[in-house]
């Protein structure tokens, strides 16, 4: 672990500050708050500014929970990011994909036309940081233009996230 969660005696007012609105006020000490945003309020400034996208992505985004999760855990197992794909595997869970489903996400491939379209679509964006117009007009004939454009920050959002717990060695919690 190269960065470990901030100590509770460091849990200053600006570290409080920089939860404001994604944690309960009684739920801002390390314990409570897991091991992502304790070790991302190491820098509370940048913590804040990343805390709007993420909430964003993960519980206001236009695109169906089902279609979230498995664009995250795709990206998850493809930059092998064990907190990102261990914490996701319950809410994948609760957006009905079962264990069928997650070994399809391991392997790259599914069953359904449209999740092996989300699939794709989550490698070709995390390869090339583009996707081709072919697969663009595929996700434009189930999701509209605001799907389209989460879909596209939840690949990007995510394998930053990935590199940024792969480099800190974030932990994930037992």
């Amino acid at each position: 672990m190269r960065l470990p969660p901030l100590p509770a005696d460091q849990w200053d007012d600006e570290v409080q500050r920089s939860l404001a609105g994604i944690l309960a006020r009684e739920r801002q000490n390390p314990e409570e708050a897991g091991n992502v945003l304790a070790t991302l309020v190491r820098h509370p400034a940048l913590a804040k500014a990343f805390f709007g996208l993420g909430v964003h992505l993960l519980f206001r985004s236009t695109l169906p929970p089902r279609v979230r999760e498995l664009t995250i855990m795709r990206v998850a197992h493809r930059r092998g990011c064990t907190y990102e794909w261990n914490h996701h595997l319950e809410f994948a869970a609760q957006a009905g994909l079962t264990e069928d489903d997650i070994a399809s996400i391991q392997r790259g491939t599914a069953p359904d036309e449209f999740d092996n379209l989300v699939l794709s679509a989550a490698d070709e964006l995390d390869d090339k940081s583009n996707l081709s117009d072919q697969t663009w007009a595929a996700l434009g004939e189930r999701l509209n233009e605001r799907q389209c454009m989460d879909l596209v920050f939840t690949v990007g959002c995510y394998c930053m996230l990935a590199m940024a717990f792969n480099t800190f060695g974030v932990e994930v919690e037992h």
